[in-house]
């Protein structure tokens, strides 16, 4: 079977430090207007990513921007990298699901993920060590929901009866469904639900297992999606542009860092050599287009998204870099994809 036709997108976080001297407001808005310009640009996707309880307000709860964006767009797919399925009622996710899906005619995904951040689960009072348990039942409880089926669950978490999902999906079989992989044991997750992956971490531990359970269980692992975020600046003078964005990096890995520290689970260092690479690309249309499409076709990438916003920067700071980007970059990285 063909691998499936690459797409190109965005992500978003909604991070804005506290000294940036950018509203909320005025963040929120101008990323809508972004939005709603690439759409009109011929973009793919666009991801959000999501936590809790930071002073920069990085984004809670993305099903309502999902919304909004919908309204104003009619080409691209939402989807989350990810959702953390501890926090979220199953049940509930897909009645959010659902209204999405009907109010974008069908462009909705979602991808999953556990969490690791110690903070987050003290926050919402659910113990670290339910974890695995409250995302696998809830990714099979979000299965029996986008079957359009009624149904009835009792797990060790959670116990619904007679569901039925009103209203019922656009997509055949409800919104594609992605899990994130960190580790081995998360890889094997993915494909023992089927599921797109979300790689992070060394190839061998997360893609590798995942493409050879997906064949052990008779799916080919070719007809289903991998994705990553793998950020782009196209610029014609790096030592203009690059800078700003550098310094915004920065502050974007200082939190993830910090998780890892408290955790003692996540960002594994001691294997950075092996990740899967997720450092920017930068540089002019041909440099871009060079290192990208190599990389594509090592890892088998489907869905590639650069970040839309970094923290403390604005749209209009990052829209000409987007622009390139989308109209230059990425026609090119789907021929090379073929």
């Amino acid at each position: 079977m063909a691998r499936p036709p690459l797409r190109i997108g965005v992500a978003y976080d909604f991070r804005n430090p506290p000294d940036s001297g950018i509203a909320n407001t005025e963040l929120y808005g101008t990323i809508l207007d972004q939005v709603a310009w690439l759409d009109g640009l011929g973009l793919d996707l666009v991801w959000f990513t999501e936590h809790h309880f930071l002073e920069d307000g990085y984004l809670p709860s993305w099903t309502p921007v999902a919304a909004a964006m919908a309204a104003r767009t009619k080409h691209v797919r939402f989807s989350s990298d990810i959702c953390l399925m501890p926090f979220q009622n199953p049940v509930r996710l897909a009645e959010d699901l659902a209204v999405i899906d009907n109010l974008s005619n069908g462009r909705i995904e979602i991808g999953i993920g556990m969490g690791y951040a110690p903070h987050e689960f003290r926050g919402f009072g659910i113990p670290v060590k339910q974890r695995v348990s409250r995302t696998e039942e809830g990714i099979e409880v979000l299965q029996r929901c986008f079957s359009g089926e009624k149904f009835s669950f009792a797990g060790k978490r959670y116990r619904f009866e007679d569901v039925e999902i009103r209203p019922g999906y656009v997509q055949e079989g409800g919104p594609p469904i992605w899990i994130a992989a960190m580790s081995e044991p998360g890889a094997r997750r993915a494909a023992r639900f089927g599921a797109n992956l979300l790689p992070q971490g060394p190839r061998a531990e997360v893609l590798d297992p995942w493409r050879e359970d997906m064949r052990a269980a008779g799916h080919d692992p070719d007809s289903r999606r991998v994705g990553i975020i793998r950020s782009c600046l196209v610029t014609d003078d790096p030592e203009r542009d690059w800078p700003a964005v550098k310094q915004a990096e920065r502050y974007r890995m200082e939190v993830y860092l910090r998780f890892n520290r408290e955790s003692g689970d996540g960002l594994a260092t001691s294997r950075d050599v092996d990740r899967i690479p997720q450092s920017w690309v930068v540089g002019d249309v041909d440099h871009c287009v060079a290192e990208l499409s190599a990389f594509i076709a090592e890892y088998g990438v489907t869905d590639l998204v650069t970040w839309g916003v970094p923290p403390g920067m604005t749209a209009a700071q990052m829209n000409p870099h987007l622009e390139r980007f989308v109209r230059d970059v990425a026609p090119r990285l789907k021929a090379a994809a073929g």
